[in-house]
């Protein structure tokens, strides 16, 4: 018996590692993620992924003080740049962790696409985004289950693009929200339908352990050219249930850095998830809810794919 689950681990592990492989459009991208030696640290990707596990290593990214122990506080002392590469380490060794393991706000927009407003029937002609809170508790890492509770069997998948602040600030003007950006990754918001709809506030359903997929890693604005021809998709196990392009937001990237930061000061490493389009599994007939054993893979474009897999959370 223990053979054979070292062996179906052993499997999934591989099939993870090949598609994080397969993911090499990109030539830099920053991680968090914690080393053979189990200590946390972050790192950095150079170069376009190769189907060769050895010729893909992770960087550990060192600060000369003591002023940098994560990413977040790299982007606080504006230091992400100016890190001394360490050891490296081939994909296969690591575990990733969410890339901001510890955001002081992960702030959320609702009903941003029309087409997951068509298929809600809800948030018609707004003149304001929904704006609710994900807690940083909630994160999950690329390569790491997302957990349906005891509570319900209704969990959805939500694919979305996330955005990491650099420069912190309030009432940010429009025509320089993408001076705040430190960059881009995927999100998948997984969502338990039924605790979200018990009142008006999406937040119970919003904020089970272990649903909040992030990652893998994070690409900087310098590296795409073309953010808003990227599509938003996500797969669960082979079918693709959300395909759309960032260009389709009801509210633009400016306007919600714009308004998040009139409300909140929107401070280093802070996360903004930008909303999902149409084909949530809980507006389908039937609806389409993710369960133990499936796989969901959210990609953002060129930026990555987010990879996890479902599993029953533990009496």
């Amino acid at each position: 018996m223990h053979v054979r689950i070292s062996i179906m681990f052993l499997y999934r592990e591989i099939k993870l590692l090949i598609e994080v492989l397969k993911q090499d459009a990109l030539t830099l991208k920053y991680l968090s993620f914690i080393r053979p030696d189990g200590q946390a640290t972050i790192g950095k990707i150079e170069g376009k992924l190769t189907g060769d596990v050895e010729n893909n290593e992770v960087t550990e990214l060192l600060a000369e003080n003591s002023h940098v122990t994560d990413l977040k506080s790299a982007l606080k002392n504006n230091s992400l740049h100016q890190l001394i590469e360490g050891s490296s380490y081939s994909l296969n060794e690591i575990r990733f962790l969410p890339l901001i393991p510890n955001p002081g706000k992960i702030l959320c927009v609702g009903l941003n696409y029309k087409t997951h407003i068509e298929e809600t029937g809800l948030g018609k002609d707004a003149s304001y985004p929904v704006i609710f809170t994900r807690f940083a508790d909630t994160l999950v890492a690329h390569g790491e289950p997302i957990i349906q509770p005891l509570a319900s069997t209704k969990l959805d998948y939500e694919g979305e693009l996330a955005i990491v602040i650099s420069k912190g600030g309030r009432a940010i003007p429009e025509q320089d929200a993408f001076d705040h950006i430190a960059g881009y990754s995927c999100f998948n918001d997984a969502s338990v339908r039924d605790w979200q709809r018990h009142a008006s506030q999406y937040t119970p359903g919003k904020n089970f352990p272990a649903t909040g997929g992030f990652g893998p890693w994070l690409v900087t604005p310098d590296e795409i050219d073309n953010l808003q021809d990227q599509h938003v998709t996500t797969k669960l196990n082979s079918e693709k249930v959300q395909d759309q392009p960032i260009s389709d937001l009801i509210f633009s990237i400016p306007f919600l850095i714009n308004y998040i930061s009139s409300f909140t000061p929107l401070l280093p490493g802070d996360v903004i998830v930008t909303g999902t389009p149409g084909g949530v599994g809980g507006a389908r007939k039937p609806p389409l809810w993710m369960k133990p054993g499936d796989t969901v893979k959210v990609s953002v474009g060129e930026i990555g794919t987010l990879i996890n897999s479902i599993q029953t959370e533990q009496q």
